[in-house]
């Protein structure tokens, strides 16, 4: 063990995506608010900083030196600890997402396991959050929540395994670097496009369609926000919360969606690859990939502010009898490819 490789190297990295993530979950606030502004045809944020570009750092201020208030008749020790739960997971979830070919804080063989095991954690908060608070509204959002998402955790797991079926491996570096190669269909001499084909959402557009679906459900977003329901639960299972408790519950949601925008990118639209630019070197890929997250986190903001809430049991109905039989199907329909294609 050498302190360079092994503690000094690993402990920069850490602090590069750490705050790269806080700095972006602050523009994603900013872009949400801008984004559905338009949608609805209005401004938005636009008085503090060039085009409101400072409006998440203002809001910042404002919970850091707002009133926090603990209501008396809270559990308060799981009332506190509740926020940092549902931030926690989210971010230690990056830790074996591959940014770059080099760019990675634990490249890891069972990646993937790690990624469904520390993030299915999140849901630890939401619960806790809604039952500490000691509220009607808080728990039913916090026993919504714990159901969706350990529904749709099954449905996110089942859509990914057609993708391991095809690389034989857990190891989400070596799932970029395959997707990369240009080979499954056409061959390297084919150049640029052929990589662009071998990416794993063409030869798994159904396993790319349930791990999206899913993922709205499992970060609790529109369509599928039921934990929070506002008509319903005034504000769900953070109800409660106030000051920067309840700016950790926010960041723990938009971390939440940037990391399944990032498991999404890796699994199924060619990680840090594209057209072969890949090869000009590590910032190169890491642009490669962030332009690509965003571009999902851009699709996640979209749905938000475009369809309506699902009702609860239609949710549960879309889990179970939808998307849990098509989950099998596809990896039926992949092993039947396999077999045939000798891939």
């Amino acid at each position: 063990m050498t302190f360079w490789t092994d503690v000094f190297w690993p402990a920069i990295k850490i602090l590069i995506i750490l705050n790269a993530v806080l700095i972006l979950v602050a523009l994603l606030v900013w872009a949400e608010r801008r984004i559905s502004a338009f949608i609805q045809d209005r401004l938005g944020p636009n008085r503090v900083g060039p085009a409101g570009l400072l409006q998440s750092f203002a809001d910042l201020l404002k919970f850091i030196f707002k009133e926090d208030v603990t209501p008396g008749h809270v559990n308060k020790p799981y009332f506190v600890l509740a926020p940092a739960l549902a931030v926690m997971p989210a971010m230690i979830a990056l830790a074996v997402v591959p940014f770059a070919s080099t760019l990675i804080i634990a490249d890891v063989d069972i990646g993937i396991l790690f990624v469904f095991a520390i993030s299915s954690l999140g849901v630890y908060g939401i619960t806790i959050g809604g039952w500490a608070s000691n509220n009607k509204y808080s728990l039913l959002g916090g026993i919504r929540s714990s159901a969706q998402m350990i529904s749709y955790e099954i449905c996110l797991g089942l859509a990914v395994i057609g993708v391991f079926m095809l690389s034989r491996t857990l190891r989400l570096q070596t799932v970029v670097e395959m997707q990369g190669d240009g080979i499954w269909l056409f061959g390297n001499h084919y150049g640029g496009f052929a990589k662009i084909l071998d990416w794993n959402v063409f030869k798994q557009p159904l396993g790319f369609l349930i791990f999206m679906i899913a993922g709205f459900a499992e970060t609790n977003r529109l369509p599928f926000d039921l934990p929070e329901a506002e008509q319903e639960l005034v504000a769900g299972y953070h109800t409660e919360y106030s000051s920067m408790k309840f700016a950790l519950f926010f960041l723990g949601e938009y971390a939440a969606m940037f990391v399944m925008s990032a498991v999404a990118v890796t699994l199924f639209l060619g990680g840090w690859t594209l057209f072969g630019l890949e090869e000009l070197g590590w910032f190169v890929q890491l642009l490669i990939f962030l332009g690509k997250v965003l571009a999902l986190l851009f699709f996640f903001i979209w749905v938000r502010w475009t369809l309506p809430r699902f009702r609860y049991d239609q949710l549960m109905r879309l889990g179970w009898q939808v998307f849990l039989p098509l989950g099998l199907l596809n990896i039926v329909l992949t092993g039947v490819l396999k077999l045939i294609f000798k891939v």
